[in-house]
C-alpha cells in the first residue's frame, strides 16, 4: 500500500488509518464529530498528498486542453481556476478535475487518486493530434495539504506575508511559508473556505507540523471529510461519478462547452443533450437518525419496486439529520418535496427529494 509524504506525521498524531484507492491514509485521529465540527467552526487540516498532479506546457496547451476535456479551458484566467470533468467518447467520466491556469501556456490538473493512471494515458493520448504541448505526471513531487474552515485565511495570513483577502475563490497564487516556495490555491472539498496548499515534497513535514501547531487548527481524517463534502452535495468519483455516468446524470451538464471545437466524447454528450436520461442525481433528506448508506434501494412512497439505490449517505452532523444522494430513475422527474422510501437493513425510513447542496456556508 502506498503512503504520502506525511504518514509519520499522522501516525505521531495516533491515527486511526484505511486503505483508500491504494493509498494508506488516515481516517480519523480522535473523534470523526469533532473533526467535521472542527472545519465548519474554525479549521481543519487534511493530507490529500495521495491526489494526481499533472502539468500541461506548451503553446498549444489552450488548445489542447480544450480538446481533451469537456469545459473551455482557453477562457480561464490567468492564476484561476476551473472545475471540469474528462470524458472517453462514449461520454463517461474518467475522472473530475480542477485545474489551474498558472501562466499563458501552462496549466496544473489536480486529479483523483485512483485515476491517476487513467488520467494520465487519456492525456497522453489526446496530446497526439498537438506538436506543442508537454503533459507532465509530477504528482510524486508535490504533498498537497487542504486547509479547511472558516478561519483559514487568518491561519495562513499569519504564516505568509501575502494579503488574502484578495485570493478570489478559485484562484491560485504563489506565496512562501517558513521560507518554503508553496502554491495556495482557493479551493477545497467541504463547502467552507480554505486553501489547498501544493508543497514540495522534501517540506511537507515542515508545512504540516507548522499548521498543526496553530491554536484555531485540528487534524482531520478522510471520515470528516466525507460528511463533509456530502453535505456540500459534491461528488465523490466512484459512488456519484464512474466510467457509466455522464455528466447529464451526475447534474454536471453545465460543466459541458459545445460552443468550442471538437472534443473527446463531444458526439456522444451532443446525443444525450437534450434527452431523459435514464437516471440522475437526486438529494434526498430523512427523518430520524437512521441513515441511509451508499448501495440502500430507494423506493416511492409505498411502492414495491425500487427506483434506484443511494449512492452516498450518513447523518448529517452539521443539520442533525440523515442526508444522501441517490440515483433514481431519470423519467420519473421528480420535484423538490416528492415523498420516498429507502430500504435501511429491511426497514422502509421516509426520505424527501430536496435542493443541492444540503448544506451552504454563509457568506
Amino acid at each position: 500500500m502506498l503512503s504520502t509524504p506525511l504518514n509519520a506525521e499522522h501516525e505521531k498524531l495516533g491515527a486511526s488509518f484505511t486503505d483508500f484507492g491504494g493509498w494508506s491514509m488516515p481516517v480519523r485521529y480522535g473523534s470523526d464529530l469533532d473533526e467535521h465540527h472542527q472545519v465548519r467552526d474554525s479549521a481543519g487540516v487534511f493530507d490529500i498528498s495521495h491526489m494526481a498532479e499533472i502539468r500541461i506546457k506548451g503553446p498549444e496547451a489552450s488548445a489542447y486542453l480544450d480538446y481533451a476535456l469537456v469545459s473551455k479551458l482557453s477562457e480561464v484566467e490567468v492564476s484561476r481556476a476551473k472545475y471540469t470533468l474528462i470524458c472517453n467518447e462514449q461520454g463517461g467520466a474518467i475522472d473530475d478535475l480542477i485545474v489551474y491556469r498558472m501562466a499563458q501556456d501552462e496549466f496544473l490538473i489536480v486529479a483523483n487518486a485512483a485515476n491517476r493512471h487513467a488520467v494520465v494515458v487519456a492525456l497522453v493520448e489526446r496530446q497526439e493530434a498537438f506538436s506543442d504541448v508537454e503533459v507532465l505526471d509530477e504528482s510524486d513531487d508535490w504533498a498537497l495539504i487542504a486547509l479547511q474552515g472558516p478561519k483559514s485565511q487568518g491561519v495562513l495570513e499569519a504564516l505568509t506575508t501575502k494579503d488574502l483577502s484578495q485570493a478570489k475563490y478559485y484562484s491560485i497564487l504563489s506565496a512562501q511559508i517558513e521560507g518554503v516556495e508553496v502554491l495556495l490555491a482557493r479551493t477545497g472539498y467541504t463547502g467552507e473556505d480554505g486553501f489547498e496548499i501544493f508543497v514540495p515534497e522534501e517540506h511537507a513535514a515542515k508545512i504540516w507540523r507548522l499548521l498543526v501547531d496553530q491554536p484555531e487548527v485540528e487534524p482531520s481524517g478522510l471520515a470528516a471529510r466525507d460528511t463533509l463534502r456530502l453535505e456540500a452535495g459534491m461528488p465523490l468519483y466512484g459512488h456519484e461519478l464512474n466510467l457509466d455516468v455522464t455528466p447529464f446524470e451526475a447534474n454536471l451538464g453545465k460543466v459541458i462547452r459545445f460552443d468550442k471545437g471538437g472534443f473527446v466524447g463531444r458526439a456522444a454528450l451532443e446525443a444525450r443533450s437534450g434527452l431523459t436520461p435514464e437516471f440522475r442525481l437526486y438529494g434526498l433528506r430523512g427523518e430520524g437518525k437512521r441513515a441511509a448508506r451508499a448501495d440502500y434501494e430507494i423506493f416511492l412512497a409505498g411502492g414495491d419496486e425500487p427506483i434506484g439505490q443511494v449512492t452516498s449517505g450518513a447523518l448529517s452532523p452539521t443539520l442533525g439529520y440523515p442526508i444522501a444522494m441517490a440515483f433514481l430513475d431519470g423519467k420519473l422527474e421528480l420535484e423538490i418535496g416528492s415523498q420516498l422510501e429507502a430500504d435501511v437493513r429491511g426497514t422502509r425510513i421516509s426520505f424527501e427529494v430536496v435542493k443541492l447542496p444540503f448544506y451552504k456556508r454563509g457568506r
